[in-house]
């Protein structure tokens, strides 16, 4: 049995804090019979936070010491404005020198960082507090753009939501894609969103009366996804230069107008791939790829696999028909 220790600190998140808790025990053998063990790990009863309502109070059988038992242990948010945990911090070093696999999710990273274990490494948080674990701690490569990475034995994640993808990531990785789509099943979440996927910064909701606002060309982009659109279409619809849509887009989205669309075509490819059975050429059509070979090939380095392989994964996961 793989036991996951979720750490428990004081004011810790108490959203991030449930994420491992509740992915990782969907996480089963076709009979059922559970992969994961999950333990919440805290000295003593820990103040939890639940955004702007009144902190509460929580404890657990298990102390932050036994997470060195632990095949993975997982760091949720934590505050960022007091001193990290110092004894924790240890526990994670050890734990990663004995070799278990550590994660966090959202502000959890700055814990890591300041155990030593973000140094020389690509990690991520979520995008508020990216500049201030960059200035924190300057020998961690910060990518504020993502939604997670998996640097090998360490991975962070993003805010909160991101923190849902990543646990998913370590299950498929571990049991492959038919047990983490059983698991997103019963989250009622997408199989799998892809770790290099932007953490959406600043997208301001459509209506809003700001001519710089991008909402009505995201939602144009996603009906035209058969369609051959280049940066000159997308400008044109958005009544931009390509200079401006470029500022505009990565302001709104955190990347670029090609990015982004190669991102909804490969994000149309699996729901056309889960929910029906489109011959592969039209799914390549459907989703503007223009050729089997060009979404062979997105899809892959997107996704991690075939269209082909991630269909019978899919079906053998969900036990559906698909449609079509």
């Amino acid at each position: 049995m793989h036991v996951v220790a979720v750490l428990a600190l004081d004011g810790v998140s108490a959203f991030d804090l449930s994420i491992p808790c509740q992915v990782f025990v969907l996480a089963t053998r076709p009979d059922g019979s559970p992969l994961y063990e999950v333990r919440v790990c805290a000295d003593r009863s820990v103040t939890a936070t639940a955004g702007p309502s009144e902190p509460f109070r929580l404890s657990s059988p298990y102390a932050v010491d036994d997470a060195l038992a632990a095949d993975t242990v997982v760091v949720p948010g934590l505050p960022t404005d007091r001193v990290p945990d110092q004894r924790a911090a240890g526990v994670l070093l050890e734990a990663a020198t004995r070799g278990a696999r550590i994660a966090s999710i959202c502000t959890g990273a700055f814990l890591l960082a300041h155990a030593g274990l973000l140094a020389g490494r690509r990690a991520t948080t979520h995008w508020r507090f990216a500049d201030a674990l960059a200035e924190r701690y300057p020998d961690t490569h910060v990518d504020p753009s993502v939604l997670y990475l998996d640097d090998g034995q360490v991975l962070t994640s993003a805010g909160i939501a991101a923190g849902l993808d990543l646990c998913l990531h370590m299950i498929r990785v571990d049991h492959g894609a038919a047990v983490a789509a059983r698991a997103a099943r019963m989250l009622v979440m997408p199989p799998q969103r892809v770790g290099g996927q932007a953490q959406f910064i600043e997208y301001r909701a459509p209506g809003g009366g700001d001519s710089s606002d991008l909402g009505p060309t995201l939602r144009w982009m996603r009906d035209e996804l058969g369609k051959p659109l280049g940066l000159t279409d997308i400008a044109a619809h958005a009544m931009m230069s390509r200079r401006s849509l470029a500022r505009h887009f990565r302001a709104q989205t955190g990347t670029t107008p090609l990015r982004w669309l190669l991102a909804q075509r490969v994000q149309r490819a699996r729901e056309l791939l889960e929910t029906t059975s489109l011959p592969l050429t039209r799914v390549a059509q459907e989703c503007g790829f223009g050729s089997l070979e060009s979404l062979r090939h997105h899809f892959a380095r997107q996704v991690g696999t075939t269209p082909s392989a991630y269909r019978a994964a899919f079906r053998d996961a969900l036990g559906a028909t698909p449609r079509g």
